[in-house]
């Protein structure tokens, strides 16, 4: 058995002309909860339907659980949970009749203690059609109906999307309670900061189809800070700034966010006629925002 639930090797997957995976190396070890971030268009989605087989790379290769993604069978299948933003069910049929169609699937893995305390959290009817629920009800049932089918690797994509507080504080602490499961690992992309920064235990991000970072959010919390600095006139260039991330003037105050710097940028802003200095850290999803839109310009005061 691999000791990694996820591997890809020089991944890449082109949609038209336009690079979707760009030579992805990804390693990621059994058990816990991996956060997966990027702006839109980094390539999350992508990267998911890669590694459960829907669709093939244009070369490169991708492992889930130990077995090439491109060769799944319905038993690989069965280790693996999967739910996305859409929480797409057929909408004719009653809970009871989706759960027990979820049941005889995975009749060999089934856990309905796990079912029952998800789904008990949402207060759902056995005999309501699906058609008949809210869109938090209906993540309530997939979630359940993932959690029970007792998986090895549970996949999420935006799984509280468009979930009002009260049904994504419910998934949340679902998720809390499935990742104790002895050796469950959970894949989870949210554009939630602050749901990644209760639940992971690695951050995941991904750029234009590339790895950025793999590391724990707080480690990659500690390699960017703020500067906040008094210098006269206009200041050094952009881009002679060692590590921006972002620079912005705010009353005639300069605000730096910088990544891997240490004290030694405060000797960069002396030189360029700092009066005042202050370095502060950062939150995580400052920290995220500030990395994800440096190639953009901002405002300058």
């Amino acid at each position: 058995m691999s000791d990694l639930a996820i591997e890809t090797r020089a991944l890449t997957r082109r949609h038209g002309r336009k690079v979707a995976i760009d030579g992805l190396d990804l390693a990621l070890p059994r058990g816990g909860i991996h956060a997966v971030v990027g702006a839109n268009g980094a390539g999350k989605s992508t990267l998911f339907r890669l590694l459960l087989g829907f669709i093939t790379a244009h070369s490169g290769e991708a492992f889930i659980l130990g077995r090439d993604s491109r060769a799944l069978t319905p038993e690989d299948r069965g280790r693996i949970g999967f739910v996305n933003e859409e929480h797409t069910l057929p909408g004719w049929m009653t809970v009871a009749a989706v759960a027990e169609m979820q049941r005889r699937h995975h009749a060999v893995r089934w856990d309905e203690r796990a079912f029952h305390n998800v789904i008990g959290s949402f207060d759902l009817l056995s005999h309501q059609r699906v058609s008949q629920l809210s869109r938090g009800e209906r993540a309530g049932l997939n979630l359940a109906m993932a959690l029970g089918q007792n998986p090895e690797l549970l996949i999420l994509d935006e799984p509280t999307l468009g979930l009002d507080v009260v049904a994504k504080r419910r998934v949340l602490d679902a998720l809390i309670d499935g990742v104790a499961a002895e050796g469950r690992t959970i894949l989870y992309c949210s554009h939630q900061i602050e749901e990644v920064e209760r639940l992971a235990d690695n951050l995941v991000v991904l750029e234009r189809g590339r790895l950025r970072n793999f590391s724990a959010p707080d480690e990659f919390c500690e390699r960017i800070r703020l500067w906040v600095t008094d210098i006269p006139f206009k200041g050094p260039e952009p881009e002679g700034v060692p590590g921006l991330l972002q620079h912005r003037r705010i009353d005639g105050v300069h605000h730096y966010t910088v990544i891997d710097q240490g004290d030694g940028f405060a000797d960069f802003l002396r030189g360029h006629g700092a009066k005042t200095i202050q370095s502060q850290a950062v939150p995580l999803d400052r920290a995220v925002d500030a990395f994800l839109t440096r190639h953009h310009a901002g405002p300058t005061g």
